[in-house]
């Protein structure tokens, strides 16, 4: 592991991840196809536990975290995804109190928790303490959220997280990487039975549901096994240029049948909605 700037773009390139000064994303979950980023600085490279971390400053999107040689997260357009992963199932919600974040170590969904004033404790639950150091560093605009006092991080399986507190939290937002490595069971039923099992009565769930123009083959079984343990199953998605296909979406559950996704309880105050830049009552 190490901290570094530009003369680790050599040893970047060498892994087959940057190559003539452009990061190229090419994964089989998106065969056929491959987005790239021109790259200025290499700021941080290096292998967790779980995972290869990249971290650099791109020509047009600013910073720019990878883990497995997926983008996560850039600092042009990462608005659009935090946003709608949180604010669909915080405002479907009449008042929640109790929130947890599953992933998500970059901070982004934990700082749009964080604008309801009605959340009294907020949990993230992320598996790699890596992925939450090199934000705190390299992405302040994320990861600013962890000071607030309502916050507790936990590093940990979030699996085990919520088998510890059922029937506790009114909002659960699963924030994960691909079905890949750690994430891969994220994806899986008896996780979200799990989730619903940590909800109180009238809790609502969010987790990252993949792109509608890649990934139907892993949509519709997912779908299909939340109606067989939610009441109330719902799809979402936001655009987003730096994911695959520009596109990704968000499966939406409730613990009550007469939860409307569509129909949110709450809208944002005019200072909250100043504060956003692509969520707003007529888009959800």
């Amino acid at each position: 592991r190490l901290f570094c700037g530009v003369d680790c773009v050599a040893n970047a390139e060498m892994d087959g991840k940057i190559v003539d000064g452009w990061f190229r994303e090419k994964t089989v979950l998106w065969p056929g196809q491959a987005l790239s980023l021109e790259v200025t600085e290499v700021l941080y490279q290096g292998k967790s536990a779980f995972q290869d971390v990249l971290v650099f400053r791109s020509v047009s999107h600013g910073v720019v975290l990878v883990l497995d040689g997926v983008i996560q997260v850039t600092e042009r357009d990462e608005f659009a995804y935090q946003e709608m992963i949180t604010h669909l199932a915080m405002f479907a919600h009449e008042r929640p109190e109790r929130v947890l974040v599953v992933g998500g170590g970059d901070g982004g969904v934990l700082r749009e928790v964080l604008r309801h004033e009605c959340v009294k404790e907020a949990y993230l639950c992320e598996i790699d303490e890596d992925v939450v150091t090199v934000s705190k560093k390299f992405l302040p605009g994320l990861a600013a959220s962890y000071s607030d006092p309502r916050v507790s991080v936990k590093i940990m399986d979030g699996a085990k997280f919520m088998d510890e507190h059922a029937a506790y939290f009114d909002v659960i937002i699963t924030d994960s990487s691909d079905p890949v490595g750690p994430a891969d069971v994220l994806f899986r039923p008896p996780y979200f039975e799990k989730m619903n099992n940590a909800l109180r009565d009238g809790g609502v769930i969010c987790s990252q549901g993949e792109c509608i123009w890649l990934h139907l083959d892993l949509i519709r079984p997912m779908m299909t096994a939340c109606r067989n343990i939610f009441p109330h199953v719902a799809y979402a998605f936001t655009t987003i240029p730096t994911y695959p296909s520009g596109q990704i979406g968000f499966v939406l559950c409730a613990k009550s049948s007469t939860t409307r996704f569509e129909a949110p309880l709450r809208s944002p105050s005019a200072t909250m909605q100043s504060a956003l830049q692509y969520y707003n009552p007529d888009v959800h």
